[in-house]
């Protein structure tokens, strides 16, 4: 097994979903064999959106693409991907983060390297990488942010954590998805349109994914929504979804009155969708919801 960097263009002419497959060419096969069930990190160039280095995964499997010659995909594992809560530059203090792409003199180089879609990545230089992008402290940092009173025991079971085990453990992959659509989302209930905040300045609004985690959901931006409590609950419980527009507010007329449906959800019912198209809802994953959760509900979680 070995670590990756996989570089992604939204751009390319490659169909890349990163949460789910990584298109590549033949001329990379051999390395991305060599990264089945290990970890890698995506690159995206400074120059195709200036992300930098932006989110982690592991690859399950890597399968020929159908219909495509000499184009292949790495599958990745449901589950594994989860987005950096700061992206990460490729150079710190001017230097690279990979040793691959700098000189004797730890410059910077041009062009070769750092030009491979796939490229090998050693143990400690991934680690420092996703240390970056997802510190140690990010449930310390935010069970005290908005003067937040922070656990006791919190302290010690973050930073005791090593960095893969950081990676799987649900409560730290739930801080760090939080975060990151309630980002996107600037704060602001999709559905409602409404910014509110408590006393303290936190945020009320929650982060909802469309198509759950245990049913092979992931932790990406794009199988989250930012929702109140309320219309969290609704949502989870088939209430309400989105069209197959990716914008209109579906209700689930007959259980939700009418009443409430207007007070709750924006009077056009559009979505309230984030400023970067990177991060709105995959078109997948509502439609999932659509034929899985939708209309679905008990009698007694009638509103």
């Amino acid at each position: 097994m070995t670590k990756l960097v996989l570089l992604h263009k939204a751009d390319s002419i490659y169909e890349d979903e990163p949460d789910r497959v990584y298109d590549f060419p033949k001329q990379y096969l051999r390395a991305a064999r060599e990264g089945v069930a290990d970890w890698m990190v995506y690159y995206e160039p400074l120059k195709a959106g200036g992300r930098g280095y932006f989110a982690v995964a592991r690859i399950a499997n890597v399968v020929p693409k159908l219909g495509y010659e000499g184009r292949y995909l790495a599958q990745i594992e449901p589950g594994s991907y989860l987005a950096f809560d700061r992206n990460v530059p490729r150079l710190l203090d001017g230097r690279p983060l990979e040793a691959v792409l700098a000189d004797a003199n730890g410059r910077p180089k041009s062009g070769g390297a750092q030009q491979l879609a796939v490229r090998r990545l050693p143990d400690e230089e991934f680690t420092r990488i996703v240390d970056l992008g997802l510190p140690s402290t990010l449930e310390i940092d935010e069970a005290g942010r908005y003067g937040g009173t922070v656990p006791e025991d919190t302290e010690a079971i973050a930073l005791d954590r090593p960095t893969l085990e950081r990676l799987t453990r649900r409560p730290f992959r739930d801080v760090a998805f939080r975060r990151r659509v309630r980002e996107a989302y600037g704060y602001r209930c999709a559905m409602s349109g409404l910014q509110l905040r408590n006393g303290g300045g936190r945020p009320e609004v929650q982060a909802a994914h469309i198509r759950p985690v245990e049913q092979q959901g992931s932790d990406s931006v794009r199988n989250g929504l930012a929702l109140s409590g309320t219309l969290h609950w609704m949502f989870d419980r088939g209430l309400v979804s989105v069209a197959d527009d990716c914008q209109t507010i579906l209700v689930s007329d007959n259980k939700v009155p009418r009443d409430i449906a207007a007070r709750l959800i924006s009077p056009d019912r559009k979505l309230h969708l984030p400023d970067d198209p990177r991060d709105v809802p995959h078109p997948a994953n509502l439609a999932w919801h659509r034929e899985h959760v939708f209309g679905q509900v008990h009698p007694d979680e009638i509103l």
